[in-house]
């Protein structure tokens, strides 16, 4: 179990090192360091495997693998050099990840949108119901304590790190319990990253398919872009989508949550009423963000030549790797092995079992739902 410490609002920030700009312009020069690295990796080593044994594997190792790669390497010299904590602020996967995913709907065309936006809400409220009552369930037989269990119900059936820091914020969960949630999260989603691909081609899924099953599956939005990547731009584009519309779920999931801790597991006289404010808030507001760079780009390449367009797209594309280089070596940077080992086996059981009907449920629902999908 998670050792009971004071909740969120309350915990003392005492032990925390300071965090000073400094410290700031520090870990942003590392995390680009890092970055540069993956990407000029990406570049030598195909280059100097040609005409060995190993072309074909430097070939398909892509900078989704160098930037987590160099992010764990990271992680161990920051923490035995005691900067983790330092240079905390500068380690932005969801700031990066979202401006990747902005960014990527530029290259996007706005009737794909409104295609898939159909079938992807249909899986979307299916296998987010489905997951969460099965991650709910176990939690309870389990005896876990009711504010993890809403974390890793809502992490591993919505969208992972973010889905857990709202459920937390609804539910007021202690902060160990939110810092291993997204640990457990990351933890899963390394090894999706490159099994999900993998096994989309051993099973021969068509692009919409794998795309839809990646997307509905792997729980934070930068393992789902570097899985779709991964397996193609086709793939990643139906990934990208299904899940963000995931991602637009969490508000409705976070008020649910608040409903029922306010008016049942902490009931009092003068609790709040949730109401639409607090759906808005907890909105994704990246999500519009990625549709208004749809639009845009769809009503841009309508303007001008296509090859003007193709030039102008590239560059917007190049940008994007950019920031999704800097998100999956945050992702490395931001593991914490320490709250996985202390909080026992029973969460790590209950977010793989649910993991585990994720894959089923999910498969079948892409099956489903985009067989015969053209991108």
């Amino acid at each position: 179990m998670v050792a009971t410490t004071p909740d969120v609002e309350a915990a003392p920030p005492a032990e925390r090192p300071a965090r000073t700009w400094p410290w700031l312009v520090l870990g942003l020069f590392i995390v680009l360091l890092l970055g540069s690295l993956a990407r000029w990796l990406e570049d030598v080593i195909p280059a100097a495997a040609k005409g060995t044994s190993l072309e074909k594997v430097a070939a398909a190792v892509e900078y989704p693998i160098y930037a987590i790669a160099l992010g764990l390497i990271g992680n161990v010299i920051v923490y035995y050099t005691g900067l983790r904590e330092r240079i905390a602020d500068a380690v932005r996967t969801e700031f990066f990840i979202k401006t990747g995913l902005v960014l990527l709907g530029a290259s996007i065309n706005l009737s794909l949108i409104v295609k898939a936006a159909g079938p992807a809400i249909l899986q979307a409220l299916l296998l987010i119901s489905s997951v969460f009552l099965i991650a709910w369930w176990l939690g309870g037989l389990l005896g876990l304590d009711e504010k993890l269990r809403a974390l890793l119900s809502a992490a591993v059936s919505i969208c992972g790190v973010s889905a857990a820091i709202a459920a937390a914020g609804a539910v007021r969960a202690r902060r160990e319990q939110l810092a291993y949630a997204a640990s457990l999260v990351i933890v899963f989603a390394l090894p999706s990253i490159f099994l999900l691909p993998w096994l989309a081609d051993v099973l021969r899924l068509d692009p919409a398919v794998a795309g839809a099953w990646i997307g509905g599956n792997i729980d934070t939005t930068a393992a789902v872009t570097a899985a779709g990547a991964l397996a193609g731009e086709q793939t990643l584009q139906i990934a990208t989508i299904v899940k963000a519309t995931q991602n637009a779920l969490i508000g409705i999931v976070a008020v649910a949550l608040t409903a029922y801790f306010a008016f049942k597991v902490e009931k009092t006289e003068d609790a709040e009423r949730p109401g639409l404010r607090q759906l808005w808030d907890r909105f994704p507001k990246f999500v519009l963000g990625f549709i208004a760079a749809s639009a845009t780009g769809t009503w841009y390449a309508g303007t001008v030549s296509a090859a003007e367009a193709k030039a102008t797209i590239g560059v917007v594309n190049d940008l994007r790797t950019w920031f999704l280089i800097l998100a999956f070596v945050s992702i490395g940077l931001q593991l914490r092995v320490s709250a996985l080992r202390e909080a026992g086996w029973r969460p790590v059981a209950v977010f793989g079992g649910a993991a585990v009907a994720n894959l089923a449920i999910g498969l079948a629902l892409a099956a489903l739902l985009f067989t015969g999908f053209t991108v």
